[in-house]
């Protein structure tokens, strides 16, 4: 094996070619190949290829939303800080966590329940189109399920990948029976990284040259 020694700003093209070359005969959706490329340029894990699932027409919702100044909402603030900002600025979209707010702490003792199912109520009185990215919180998930099931919440798109033993895979495989669009890994994998990867695979399809 030798170095290659790649200027850094081609260091991410780089890699894209041999993610590229590593997946050899396996052909991906066009709508979809770029996303999932994108996760396992992040985690170097090419399980995602498998794993993956989206359903019909999950990233052309996402891409109206984000043209219509979507909120994205995450479970976590590592997530938050990974989606792109000059991203989400030339969409005039934002992005938002309410797992530190003050209130979403105090609902969360007062309810019994955890701070992400707190967070998730909140998100429910958000104005406009809202994608939810989820990479830590199984029951960001659930809850997020039962506000669908109640009418109080309909996401442009659900991104579900928490990572995890507990709850975790029946969390997502109830996401996906939800009836709004998602993109899910299906089994124990994922986490924050993979969540912010997928939101900037898809705000990167419109916003790079």
């Amino acid at each position: 094996m030798k170095i290659e020694h790649i200027l850094p700003a081609d260091i991410e093209r780089r890699s894209m070619e041999i993610i590229e070359d590593e997946l050899g005969d396996i052909i991906l959706p066009p709508d979809e190949k770029d996303i999932i490329k994108r996760v396992v340029h992040t985690s170097a894990d090419f399980d995602y290829v498998r794993n993956l699932r989206f359903s019909p027409g999950a990233v052309d919702q996402a891409l109206t939303a984000l043209k219509g100044g979507c909120t994205i909402v995450t479970d976590t603030n590592m997530a938050c800080m990974g989606i792109s900002q000059p991203g989400l600025k030339k969409l005039g979209c934002r992005k938002v966590c309410f797992m530190a707010d003050e209130d979403v702490a105090a609902a969360a003792k007062a309810q019994g329940t955890t701070r992400a199912q707190a967070s998730m109520d909140k998100a429910a009185a958000l104005e406009g189109p809202v994608i939810v990215a989820v990479g830590n919180a199984p029951t960001a998930l659930l809850r997020l399920r039962e506000l669908i099931d109640a009418g109080k919440m309909r996401p442009a798109l659900i991104i579900g990948v928490p990572v995890g033993f507990v709850n975790v895979v029946y969390a997502k495989e109830v996401i996906m029976e939800a009836g709004i669009p998602y993109i899910v890994a299906k089994g124990r994998k994922g986490g924050s990284t993979i969540a912010a990867a997928i939101c900037n695979a898809l705000i990167y399809r419109l916003t790079r040259e």
